[in-house]
């Protein structure tokens, strides 16, 4: 028997309301083909007609990430991308003392790659790729795996370790803001996510909107802001003719700003300049801004690249030191470039911190950041988590496990804690080592101008001076790609590039372009 057609006996006109649903349904179903065929041609959406996205104009690349893009298009064995903010490996860095014997003998018993790093490669950490314990070496993530058992959703807070530690790491494990659970810390992704979640949350539930960033800042922080639904304004910071920092110039803008206003501010090592306020200047910044009732929004995603910087500079010529730096880096390199932060929270106020561990960690495709806001009370913290929860729901509805995973565990175990700083030293070396060539390499050739800016700027970053026009010259004539605005990163340059930028840079400035 065949089955019955369920909707021939349904009546196609009737008064009740439940009916006239049925008989919508039954129509729909016994329409002819040739009906569903001019029902299709005529619908906008269908293969038949033009998009309704048609209108539509190609936006441009986004500044930094488009650098990359172009740079893969380029056919040149000599290209050369300093845009990104990545940092690449030298030919001749080995994996450190503290594992090599026992990642060679993981190599053998994984099939896993070669023990020196290829040159112009992303760095993965010896901390993130390895798990020293109880005589037993695995991969780290294979440890992670294991420990997680399960991929199973986060709270929308994301990783309660990770989450703790981070805390711990920018405010210190003994700051009283910890101990009076007056800090409450989100995971989100990355540095970009936990500004996002930021912005959406004052946007929501401060009594102000305008938002003030330095000029310049990072590329990503006006859009972000602004479609966090902030009111971006600027304040200034850089000076182009000294190539340094307008502190006159900062002062009396933040003096200027109306009462109450969301100040953002560089944790340390400046982007894209490179320079940072001295000790002496942040306590006159913290002091204005505390006067003015401002509520400052830190982002801090270079903690450990910039006071390792200022360690290194003082070891050169002693031998003997390097071991003794090592050994006390944990508290050193970390805790003094938290500084600014914590003395805005030494004070009492209330503040914002985003944080990742893209360049700290080399974790830059786990997007693992965290947002925490300190309150005035425990209370007020738990009101804001509960809050912040209802941003994180509808926007991503919970952070990814793995890489947060991988950073709690590392900065839970001493042993994994204590390399990270070495490599991180080591890594600091590098950029510092990669300044000084550069400026030497331009001293050589006699590049006219004041380069001493090279290795007098701080971080992963140089604000050449170069202009537009110079940028374009060295991307045409030389295939070196970089920010139009001149920012190069100095930790995807080696010792084999560094002459060909510097042939670059003396013909862009020597040359008519």
């Amino acid at each position: 028997m065949r089955p019955p057609v369920i909707f021939q006996t349904i009546p196609f006109f009737s008064s009740s309301s439940s009916d006239r649903r049925l008989n919508t349904l039954a129509k729909h179903f016994l329409q002819t083909e040739s009906e569903n065929n001019q029902n299709m041609s005529a619908s906008p959406t269908s293969s038949h007609g033009d998009s309704v996205f048609a209108h539509l104009v190609r936006a441009p690349e986004d500044p930094i990430l488009g650098v990359t893009l172009a740079y893969n298009k380029d056919p040149s064995p000599v290209k050369l991308n300093l845009g990104v903010g990545a940092y690449r490996t030298e030919v001749t860095m080995l994996f450190s003392v503290f594992c090599y014997v026992d990642y060679r003998r993981l190599c053998e018993r994984y099939s896993l790659c070669c023990l020196v790093h290829q040159e112009g490669k992303p760095l993965v950490l010896n901390v993130v790729r390895l798990w020293n314990g109880n005589s037993s070496v695995t991969p780290l993530s294979f440890c992670i795996i294991c420990r997680a058992r399960n991929k199973e959703y986060l709270p929308i807070t994301g990783v309660a370790d990770f989450n703790k530690l981070s805390a711990q790491l920018i405010f210190g494990a003994d700051s009283p803001a910890i101990q009076e659970s007056r800090v409450t810390t989100v995971q989100c992704l990355s540095g970009t996510g936990s500004l996002r979640v930021g912005g959406e949350f004052l946007a929501k539930h401060y009594h102000q909107r305008n938002i003030y960033l330095p000029q310049p800042t990072w590329g990503n922080h006006p859009k972000v802001f602004t479609l966090a639904g902030l009111t971006v304004q600027t304040y200034r910071y850089y000076a182009p003719a000294t190539r340094g920092l307008d502190f006159q110039g900062l002062m009396e803008d933040l003096g200027a700003v109306p009462s109450g206003s969301v100040i953002m501010l560089h944790a340390c090592a400046h982007n894209p300049t490179g320079v940072d306020p001295t000790p002496e200047q942040w306590e006159e910044i913290r002091k204005l801004i505390r006067s003015k009732a401002l509520l400052p929004f830190f982002d801090s995603a270079y903690q450990a690249m910039f006071c390792l910087h200022f360690f290194a500079l003082s070891i050169v010529d002693h031998e003997h030191t390097r071991i003794y730096l090592h050994y006390g880096f944990a508290s050193g390199s970390l805790d003094k470039d938290a500084q600014p932060v914590r003395s805005f929270v030494a004070d009492g106020g209330e503040l914002l911190v985003a944080q990742s561990y893209a360049k700290n960690m080399g974790l830059y495709g786990e997007r693992v950041g965290a947002l925490s806001i300190v309150c005035k009370s425990a209370d007020v913290a738990s009101k804001v988590e509960s809050q912040l929860k209802l941003v994180i729901r509808p926007m991503y509805s919970n952070p990814p496990i793995h890489g947060a995973t991988i950073v709690a565990a590392v900065l839970k175990d001493s042993d994994l804690f204590n390399e990270w700083t070495i490599e991180l030293k080591e890594m600091a070396d590098r950029i510092i080592s990669m300044r000084q060539q550069l400026f030497d390499a331009l001293h050589a050739r006699g590049t006219p101008g004041d380069w001493s800016h090279i290795i007098k700027q701080i971080g992963m970053f140089t604000f050449t001076g170069l202009n537009s026009e110079q940028v374009s010259f060295m991307t045409r004539e030389y295939h070196i790609y970089m920010t139009s605005d001149g920012r190069i990163s100095m930790a995807g340059l080696s010792s084999k590039t560094v002459p060909h930028l510097a042939d670059a840079i003396h013909a862009a400035v020597t040359k008519a372009v």
